[in-house]
C-alpha cells in the first residue's frame, strides 16, 4: 500500500484526498484512493498460540537477478536463536548485472575477495539441515524463489542438500496474500512490512530483510484463524511449503477445510496441474464434496 500520487476521493467515505495525503491500493486500471482514517488495516491480533510464540529462524538472499534457476547468490543472512547471526558475501561465476547492483548495492569489485559459491554456500545448506532436525520454523519472504535458487546452486556445484520436504517454512508473502487476496496491490517486503507496522531499515540488505521478514511472520501468526471455507491444494514437490507445514495448516482454519495433495507436482500447480487445480476450485465454489463419486 503506497501513498497516493494524485488527488482523488476516498473509496470508503468519499472524502476529497489531496495528492500525497492518503493511501493507494490496487493495480493499474483498478486503483483505489483512501483517506488515512479509512485506509485498509490488518485484522486485530488474537490471543491464540502459533508460530509467533515459538523460536523462528530467518533467511534472505541477494542475487544476480530474478531467475531462480539460472541466477546466482551474492550474499546471504542467516538468523536463528538470539545471538546467532551469520552473514556473508559470495563470489559467483558470473558478473553482477548493473540492474541487480543498483538494487542491493553489491558490485563485482566488492566480491573480488569473497569465497566462491562452492566455498560459501555449504554453510547455508548445513544450517538449513540443522533447522529441519531441530524442527525450527524458517521464515523466508517469497520462499519459492530463495529456496529454489539454493537448490539450483547446490546441484550446480555438487553440494550436500538438506531434506527440503522436512523444512518448516513460513512465507509471509504467501500468508499475506491469503489474507488480502491481492486486493491491496503490490506486496513486496517493504509494502507488507509497512502494512503490519514492521520497520524495514535498509531494504535489499540481506540482514535487514531477514529481520523484517521474521517480524512480519510474527505479526501474521498473531492474527485470528481463518473463518471462511478454505481449500488448500498442495503439491508434494513444493520447495516453498514442506509437508510438515502443509499438514498443519488446517489447525489455523475454523471453517470448513479441505486439503488436497497432488503427487509429482512442484510449487507451480496452475502450470503443471491446471485441471486438478481447477477442479478443486470449482468444487469449493459449487459446494461439491470432493469425496463424493463423480459421474463417468
Amino acid at each position: 500500500m503506497r501513498t497516493n500520487r494524485f488527488e482523488g476521493f476516498c473509496a470508503a467515505c468519499t472524502l476529497h484526498v489531496l495528492a500525497g495525503a492518503g493511501r493507494l491500493t490496487g493495480t493499474p486500471g483498478a486503483w483505489r484512493t483512501w483517506c488515512v482514517a479509512c485506509a485498509p488495516r490488518p485484522p486485530a491480533r488474537g490471543g491464540h498460540d502459533g508460530w509467533h510464540r515459538l523460536p523462528l529462524a530467518s533467511l534472505d538472499l541477494e542475487t544476480t537477478g530474478t531467475d531462480a534457476l539460472h541466477d546466482r547468490v551474492v550474499s546471504f543472512a542467516l538468523l536463528d536463536e538470539p545471538g546467532f547471526e551469520i552473514t556473508g558475501l559470495v563470489r559467483p561465476d558470473v558478473p553482477v548485472p548493473e540492474a541487480a547492483a543498483a538494487v542491493h548495492g553489491i558490485t563485482d569489485a566488492m566480491l573480488q575477495d569473497a569465497p566462491t559459491s562452492a566455498e560459501a554456500l555449504p554453510v547455508v545448506l548445513d544450517w538449513l539441515a540443522t533447522l529441519a532436525e531441530r524442527r525450527v520454523g524458517l521464515v523466508v519472504f517469497n520462499a519459492c524463489y530463495d529456496l529454489s535458487m539454493l537448490r539450483a546452486e547446490a546441484r550446480r556445484h555438487g553440494l550436500a542438500e538438506p531434506d527440503w520436504e522436512r523444512l518448516l517454512v513460513v512465507d509471509p508473502y504467501v500468508v499475506d496474500w491469503g489474507i488480502e487476496r491481492g486486493a491491496l496491490g503490490r506486496r513486496r517486503l517493504g509494502d507488507v512490512a509497512a502494512y503490519y507496522g514492521v520497520a524495514l531499515d535498509g531494504a535489499h540488505d540481506a540482514t535487514c530483510d531477514a529481520v523484517a521478514a521474521r517480524q512480519v511472520a510474527v505479526e501474521l501468526a498473531g492474527l485470528p484463524s481463518v473463518d471462511v471455507p478454505t481449500t488448500f491444494v498442495w503439491s508434494d514437490d513444493d520447495l516453498a511449503i514442506g509437508r510438515a507445514g502443509a499438514d498443519t495448516c488446517g489447525a489455523h482454519v475454523s471453517a470448513d477445510y479441505r486439503y488436497e495433495v497432488l503427487e509429482g507436482v512442484t510449487h507451480w500447480i496452475p502450470e503443471q496441474a491446471p485441471d486438478a487445480a481447477a477442479t478443486a476450485i470449482l468444487d469449493r465454489v459449487r459446494g461439491v464434496d470432493p469425496e463424493a463419486p463423480r459421474p463417468i
